[in-house]
C-alpha cells in the first residue's frame, strides 16, 4: 500500500492512477491522516433488457396456488 498527501496526487495523479489500475492499494492522506482510497472501477454492468426469456416459459395457475401444509411446515 502506498499512502500519498494530497499535495503529491495534484503533481503525480496519472501515476497513482495508473499504479491503482494494475491493483495495487494506494491511499490520499490529508497530513498524516488518510482520506481517500483510490481503486480501479469495474466494467459496466450489462444491459438488461426487459422480455428477454418472454415465450420461452409458461406459469400455469398451479404457481399461484397455496402451498401444501407439508410443504410450508418445512419452511419453518
Amino acid at each position: 500500500m502506498s499512502i500519498s498527501t494530497i499535495h503529491e496526487a495534484k503533481t503525480q495523479l496519472s501515476r497513482l492512477i495508473e499504479r491503482a489500475e494494475r491493483g495495487e492499494e494506494v491511499v490520499i492522506a490529508r497530513g498524516k491522516t488518510p482520506v481517500v482510497r483510490l481503486v480501479p472501477v469495474g466494467p459496466a454492468p450489462k444491459e438488461r433488457k426487459p422480455g428477454l426469456f418472454a415465450g420461452q416459459f409458461t406459469v400455469t395457475d398451479a404457481f399461484f396456488e397455496p402451498l401444501p401444509p407439508e410443504e410450508l411446515d418445512a419452511w419453518e
